[in-house]
């Protein structure tokens, strides 16, 4: 949301007298963008730029690609033949966007340097070329506190700043402690129970934009799907399903259908880290900030 100066104040207000909050520690995350430079070699012509950007939180920097060109693996699925699905999968060698986790900060622009890769750091301040080994600084930060409501809450909020020390807005996170994975029934995602929350800690001020970002599971699960473990997963489906339809009868696996197997995405952890990371870096994008 676009907030006032002061909207950090208002809100850690908030929550504390209307919901008997209490600070738990400081939240920040750093935020660069970076775009390709492909069209700058010779006789080569491509009809758009890819863009890169990242986010740092704590050990963890959280890496989002970007290729227009490159179609997505909802689209390959929508033209691929019934029980053709897999085989067209194989085809692209690679996919519209790509989400990779690193470590430690600062291992990235040191493997773009080595490797002298075609990107350059954009939205600096001084100079719109990065030159090649040099470090283009944060050019995003998310500067705030977490907080605690009861048992059930953890509530992040910070402001996010641009490199010239201005402030362009808010960005407000909840988390659901006793759920690990929050399931709702609406179709883009979005939770009941979270946007209450959000909404009664937000201050009420004038003219002010509020933005919702969600994602639905089917929607996360493409973002995290690689292609060695898609391999893996349908070599193995038809194996397990021939060994449970060979014994029906058997007393000791039946019923266990609907018994749910757990998920490595699972809202917690790392797992947790990064789907927070590519919602902030969404809604940064679909406001023109990042």
């Amino acid at each position: 949301m676009n907030a006032p100066t002061s909207g950090l104040d208002l809100v850690e207000r908030n929550i504390i007298l209307n919901h008997s909050g209490k600070k738990k520690g400081v939240w920040k995350l750093a935020i660069k963008s970076y775009r390709s430079t492909l069209g700058q070699i010779p006789n080569l012509h491509i009809p758009s730029e890819r863009t890169m950007c990242t986010l740092t939180m704590d050990d963890n920097v959280f890496v989002l690609l970007d290729d227009p060109v490159a179609p997505t693996r909802a689209d390959v699925l929508a033209a691929a033949p019934p029980g053709q699905e897999a085989a067209y999968l194989q085809g692209p060698t690679h996919f519209r966007t790509t989400f990779l986790t690193l470590r430690p900060p600062g291992a990235l622009e040191q493997l773009l340097a080595q490797l002298k890769a075609r990107w350059v750091s954009v939205r600096q301040s001084s100079s719109n070329v990065l030159q090649r080994g040099q470090s283009s600084g944060q050019q995003l930060m998310i500067d705030g506190h977490q907080y605690a409501i009861g048992n059930d809450w953890l509530v992040r909020v910070g402001n996010v700043c641009l490199a010239g020390g201005g402030i362009k807005g808010m960005v407000l996170e909840a988390e659901y402690l006793p759920l690990p994975v929050l399931h709702s029934p609406g179709a883009d995602g979005t939770s009941e129970l979270l946007s209450n929350l959000l909404t009664s800690i937000l201050p009420n001020v004038k003219d002010a934009k509020t933005v919702a970002v969600t994602i639905s599971d089917s929607q996360w699960d493409d973002v995290l799907w690689e292609r060695e473990q898609g391999e893996r997963v349908d070599n193995t489906t038809g194996e397990t399903t021939k060994m449970a339809s060979e014994s029906p009868e058997d007393i000791y696996v039946y019923g266990d259908e609907d018994i749910p197997e757990k998920q490595p995405k699972d809202w917690i952890g790392i797992d947790r880290d990064r789907r927070s990371a590519y919602l902030i870096m969404g809604a940064l994008r679909s406001e023109g900030i990042l």
